[in-house]
């Protein structure tokens, strides 16, 4: 028997649909920010052996990078009531990925730093820079430019695995589509139009994520 597609359902469920972008976004956008914050922290205190905190950093990345993301997510909203720590679904969600994230951009922007020339640091030691001068002008904005096509992906990455959390019944995208599935039966067209969706959600990060580069990062600093 021929099978019969049938998106008429996609009305009924716009509004849900949009909320479910909306609610992904919003996850991407708060654990893209703080995640590339810890990372950029972790990187310069592992780069700089900074104790005790590039130690503790080394110890943090090794975990992360080497877990299942959805167990991290299940430790957080599952184990973490154990100790007396109860998060929402949203926090939840949001704190599994800014420490994936982190634990992620830390090594990406590591990379990055290592690569400076020591020739760089010292010209501007003796043009009499700041060490802040130093630091943001002549480490981290030309690592930051050099690494941001892969941090960039990480952030795309970063985003697509939070359809995991809907496993814990947080509303992001994934969720919404498999109640829509659960209530239209129609489990084809439900998670093509999700996959299509997603598609479009992960272009959209990558272009917003290459026009923050060109403004804030690539951009030469005006004199």
């Amino acid at each position: 028997m021929a099978y019969h597609f049938d998106f008429t359902f996609v009305p009924d469920y716009a509004g849900m649909l949009a909320q479910g972008v909306a609610y992904t976004l919003g996850l991407t956008v708060v654990g893209g920010t703080l995640g590339i914050l810890i990372g950029i922290g972790g990187a310069v205190s592992r780069t700089w052996n900074v104790r005790p905190f590039g130690p503790l950093y080394g110890y943090y990345v090794e975990l992360f990078r080497n877990t299942p993301f959805l167990v991290q997510l299940f430790l957080i909203f599952f184990g973490l009531p154990s100790l007396g720590i109860k998060l929402a679904e949203w926090q939840a969600a949001i704190l599994a990925m800014v420490l994936n994230l982190g634990a992620y951009s830390t090594e990406i922007i590591r990379a990055g730093l290592q690569a400076t020339p020591r020739g760089q640091v010292e010209a501007a030691d003796s043009l009499a820079f700041t060490r802040w001068q130093v630091f943001l002008h002549v480490m981290l904005r030309p690592a930051l430019r050099k690494v941001w096509p892969a941090l960039s992906s990480q952030v795309v990455i970063t985003m697509l695995g939070s359809s995991v959390c809907s496993q814990i019944s947080a509303e992001e995208l994934t969720f919404v589509a498999n109640f829509i599935q659960s209530r239209n039966f129609r489990a084809f067209e439900t998670y093509f139009l999700t996959t299509a969706m997603y598609f479009g959600l992960a272009l959209l990060v990558r272009q917003a994520m290459h026009a923050i580069g060109r403004h804030l990062i690539v951009r030469r600093p005006s004199r």
